[in-house]
């Protein structure tokens, strides 16, 4: 194909120039832009960022976002807060709340360690007064049957000895007047000062003798004279409390009181001349035969009565010193003698 001239006016144009036109395609003006609708005004808001709706600047939109971010900001922030701040909200409940949970498990935990404490002190306490209380008690029933029951137990047995103890004088079977019968007992101790009852004497002075509520005279470690001896040192002993407490009242004996043994045949009459209201359990020189302690030097007919003292105790030893004065025989009637009527 040749090329044509084109002309610079309009009546130039050719059949050729025709062609070119219809092959070419229309060139059609651009359409003018449709002018932009007025946009809607636009209020501030707060997206889920924290950041309002961008709009175009000069536009009515974003002279109405800027107006109302420009009226309320701090109105729109208090009143719905970003997602950061939201979060930052949630965490300090969270910590605020394990603070509270936390304070509350050792609050929890110091109270029961204290209860447990309390508990552990309460159940000590408890159990020590059981045990105070149970041992007030076992010493208490101890006190009643060492003073009580004992003394029930041994005027109990003491009888029955007395009793065997006359009949045996009764049935006649010992040997002949004056002769001194020491089965089951020697005979009688009478003390109107102390006591006004009769008190039974046998041999010996260990607990298992003096605990049947008797007196008992000496065999060690100064043995004792007998009643019916010429000459010695009859001294006896018994319990000031409990199993009979035959001496219990051996302070309300005074210088001038008199004594009184009782055997079979004979009534033999003793007169206190001295008593020793406390010297020591160890010494043994009250009993000898010619008892210096008491102020004798010579060899005489004497009797010696010991016992514990204070009363309920037995750190030392009670003393009463007597003399035989006379002896009386026992008549049918076994009449005692002036001393005890």
């Amino acid at each position: 194909m040749t090329k044509s001239r084109r002309g610079t006016g309009p009546e130039e144009r050719g059949p050729e120039d025709a062609t070119e036109r219809a092959q070419e395609p229309e060139e059609r003006p651009e359409a003018e832009p449709e002018p932009e609708s007025a946009p809607e005004p636009v209020t501030a808001s707060v997206q889920g960022d924290g950041e309002g709706a961008e709009a175009e600047p000069g536009s009515g939109a974003a002279e109405g976002a800027e107006a109302g971010s420009d009226l309320r900001p701090a109105e729109a922030a208090e009143a719905e807060p970003g997602p950061d701040a939201k979060g930052n909200e949630d965490g300090d409940e969270g910590k605020s709340e394990d603070a509270r949970a936390g304070a509350g498990a050792e609050a929890d935990a110091g109270a029961r360690a204290g209860a447990g404490t309390r508990g552990r002190v309460a159940a000590v306490v408890g159990v020590v007064g059981e045990l105070l209380i149970t041992g007030g008690l076992v010493l208490g029933l101890f006190v009643v049957y060492s003073l009580w029951w004992t003394n029930v137990i041994a005027d109990r047995e003491a009888r029955k000895e007395s009793d065997r103890v006359r009949e045996h004088w009764a049935a006649g079977d010992s040997g002949g007047p004056g002769a001194l019968d020491t089965k089951d007992g020697i005979g009688f101790l009478h003390v109107p000062s102390m006591t006004s009852g009769e008190i039974l004497v046998k041999k010996g002075t260990d607990p298992k003798e003096l605990n049947q509520g008797i007196a008992g005279y000496y065999t060690k470690p100064v043995k004792s004279a007998l009643p019916q001896d010429r000459s010695g040192n009859f001294s006896l002993a018994a319990h000031r409390d409990g199993h009979g407490a035959r001496f219990h009242n051996i302070d309300k004996i005074h210088e001038g009181d008199p004594i009184v043994f009782e055997t079979k045949n004979t009534w033999f009459v003793y007169k206190v001349y001295k008593t020793l209201p406390k010297t020591s359990k160890y010494n043994v020189d009250v009993l000898d035969p010619v008892p210096k302690e008491s102020g004798k030097k010579t060899e005489g007919r004497y009797i010696t009565l010991t016992t514990c003292t204070p009363v309920y105790t037995s750190r030392h030893r009670y003393i009463v010193w007597g003399e035989l004065v006379r002896t009386q025989d026992v008549d049918s009637k076994r009449t005692p003698p002036a001393e005890l009527r």
